[in-house]
């Protein structure tokens, strides 16, 4: 059995999802994939049940009744690879947003000491590419906000494209995370990092989807902003249920 687990959560993503499966598979080191659909109208998990006939021990899928964000779903996974057992375990979106082959770096990066291990677009500069300005700006501007509130040393702090040690996973209290769009990423980071876990981050290239279409809307960048200023005052007086 592997001893690592990728977590892909899904809803419409049936233009993406064969390839990005492939292509983990098809990397040197043995990863499993646990598909999260979200009970997606376009036939992503009818896909990801045909492509379970050719990688029976190395794919898996759960789905959800309902889109109940991006939050929810990597919690469901995160779950079920603690149950299963796995050492390491990772989050990964299924555009090409993030490049299977960093796959194997964020391994070596926990494997070598890291609890965590972000694959950080802004570590060495600014690593996104077919990104309008606009997008840019206000993501590195978020990163920004969120470390002087939170006084974490991440360039990244939402970043998507992580990979966590199993303990890390069972000292956190997953039932109690309030965030479920993007901003569930800084909160995951926030909640290790009170814990004194120790976040690497190792630099990526960033690239903008080419199919399929965004998740992002103006609610989940609400959420990031004013939400994050609340999170730091709650982990100030309950700290305990962090």
């Amino acid at each position: 059995m592997s001893d690592s687990l990728v977590i892909i959560p899904t809803y419409n993503e049936i233009e993406n999802i064969e390839a990005i499966i492939r292509a983990v598979f098809a990397l040197p080191k043995d990863f499993h994939v646990l598909i999260v659909d979200d009970n997606s109208p376009d036939g992503t998990s009818a896909k990801v049940m045909e492509l379970q006939q050719e990688f029976p021990e190395r794919l898996f899928l759960e789905v959800r009744q309902e889109k109940s964000g991006l939050g929810t779903a990597y919690i469901h996974g995160f779950k079920w690879a603690i149950a299963k057992k796995y050492g390491y375990i990772f989050e990964m979106d299924a555009d090409f947003s993030h490049n299977p082959q960093d796959l194997i770096r964020l391994y070596r990066a926990c494997a070598n000491g890291a609890d965590v291990a972000v694959g950080s677009r802004y570590k060495k500069g600014v690593n996104v590419v077919d990104w309008p300005l606009y997008r840019v700006l206000l993501s590195y501007g978020a990163s920004f906000y969120v470390k002087i509130i939170t006084g974490m040393r991440v360039h990244d702090p939402t970043a998507g494209f992580v990979a966590y040690k199993r303990h890390v996973l069972e000292n956190i209290n997953l039932d109690s995370v309030r965030f479920v769009g993007y901003a569930f990423q800084i909160e995951m980071k926030f909640r290790a990092y009170l814990k004194n876990y120790k976040i690497e981050e190792v630099s990526i290239i960033f690239r903008d989807r080419v199919r399929g279409k965004s998740k992002m809307t103006s609610s989940i960048i609400k959420e990031a902003i004013f939400g994050v200023f609340m999170m730091k005052m709650r982990s100030m007086f309950y700290k305990s249920r962090f």
